[in-house]
């Protein structure tokens, strides 16, 4: 759901850490897509994503676009069977 909202209120978004397998984390933003950050530490990635998120309002901002608002979000795991090959 995208609203207006105004400059200098504060907007909330979920955040994904996923841990890299040689370290580090990468971090997504579901409800801005294209968001997508890094960092070597948990501190460092959580940073990053701050300063991602805000960049992306600004340039939002610039261009006239609402600011997305992020609604009720659910996570949840799912395990599929992995297809054989043809």
């Amino acid at each position: 759901m995208k609203r207006k909202i105004s400059a200098g209120k504060k907007a909330s978004y979920t955040v994904v850490f996923e841990k890299e397998p040689d370290g580090g984390f990468t971090v997504l933003v579901p409800a801005l897509p294209g968001v997508v950050t890094c960092g070597r530490t948990l501190r460092e990635a959580r940073t990053m994503a701050e300063d991602a998120i805000r960049t992306h309002l600004e340039g939002l901002l610039k261009d006239g676009e609402p600011i997305p608002e992020e609604t009720e979000v659910d996570v949840e795991r799912l395990e599929v069977d992995v297809p054989t090959a043809a």
